[in-house]
């Protein structure tokens, strides 16, 4: 299992399995996020068996199915109260982490410099440099 932290209450992950649930909660996380479609993986790994995983595991699981079609404002901002809403911090995952975390900087850059959003998804190993233009449409900064 490969959890990056993007900020304090924020972690991106590539695909999760039903076994790894346990030891994110244990890693202190309340809420999975759920990126990826179930079209893109077998049926052990679709949102309904990591659902009932997490569950059990005693942690909050949503669906929000990310694609370059889907990655919309709307998307983005339903994301980003699934994040804010939390007492804790919060599991988003998809493929690589990848549209995990760049759903995560399009709503952060409307709050936070650009640099900075560039940062933390630099330390957490996802390079998102060539959407600094996008990001600084959406700064509000």
């Amino acid at each position: 299992m490969d959890i990056r932290q993007i900020t304090p209450r924020f972690f991106a992950a590539p695909q999760i399995s039903v076994e790894d649930l346990t030891e994110i909660a244990a890693a202190g996380i309340k809420r999975v996020i759920c990126n990826r479609p179930d079209i893109e993986v077998p049926q052990s790994h679709q949102a309904a068996a990591i659902e009932k995983a997490a569950e059990a595991a005693g942690l909050e699981f949503f669906c929000l199915p990310l694609t370059h079609q889907t990655m919309t404002p709307e998307i983005i901002e339903q994301n980003k109260a699934l994040a804010e809403t939390c007492d804790g911090p919060v599991l988003a995952y998809c493929a690589s982490g990848t549209r995990s975390t760049i759903a995560w900087a399009l709503a952060a850059a409307q709050d936070m410099p650009v640099d900075e959003v560039l940062t933390a998804a630099r330390r957490g190993g996802y390079e998102l440099s060539n959407l600094r233009p996008t990001l600084e449409a959406a700064s509000r900064l």
